[in-house]
């Protein structure tokens, strides 16, 4: 049997291998220790005060421990895990639409560093922070998802492909979209 300092050493995939072996809920605690906060941050941005986004947290990781086995290692865990986190978080938030959800805007600290490429993003440069927060919460939840993936967690073209299961061109493309809806809406904002 291996020892908690042995097992606390494991890469993520090697643990979730392990848990799917064996289904102990005692493993799964690493892995929730590993990743708490990071997943209660993402929900933080979805939701509307800190008691929503503990309860979305739970959701995330019950929900996660019932389909831990759907991971196929094609990405590193942690991109699957942001990828399953915003999919809950968007699929909430489409669900409580109907009820004039009103989400949490995005902290400024998500949006500082938007751009990889200055010609192409320079709208977003010129945007002032609160009217893009505004903005923001005015595009459609899979538009959100696709540009905090890209600029929010600064995932690669391929890393977002691998966690969305398209290919390469319709990720561009889906951001490309996602960016000109934005600049749009935010043109739009008095």
């Amino acid at each position: 049997m291996e020892t908690l300092e042995n097992i606390n050493k494991q890469s993520d995939e090697d643990l979730v291998k392990a848990i799917i072996k064996t289904n102990d809920t005692l493993l799964f605690e690493i892995l929730y220790d590993r990743y708490a906060m990071l997943v209660y941050n993402k929900c933080l941005g979805f939701a509307k005060d800190v008691d929503e986004a503990k309860d979305l947290t739970q959701d995330v990781f019950l929900k996660l421990f019932v389909k831990l086995a759907s991971f196929k290692g094609k990405s590193k865990f942690s991109t699957w895990l942001y990828a399953f986190t915003y999919n809950h978080c968007v699929n909430y938030v489409t669900r409580n639409s109907a009820k004039k959800f009103q989400k949490k805007s995005v902290d400024y600290k998500d949006i500082e560093n938007l751009s990889e490429d200055e010609d192409e993003d320079y709208g977003f440069l010129t945007m002032k922070v609160d009217k893009l927060k505004i903005a923001l919460e005015h595009i459609s939840p899979d538009e959100k998802m696709i540009l905090l993936l890209k600029y929010q967690d600064s995932l690669s073209i391929r890393d977002i492909e691998g966690v969305l299961g398209i290919g390469e061109s319709a990720v561009k493309m889906r951001i490309k979209r996602a960016k000109d809806k934005l600049i749009t809406v935010y043109n739009n904002l008095k």
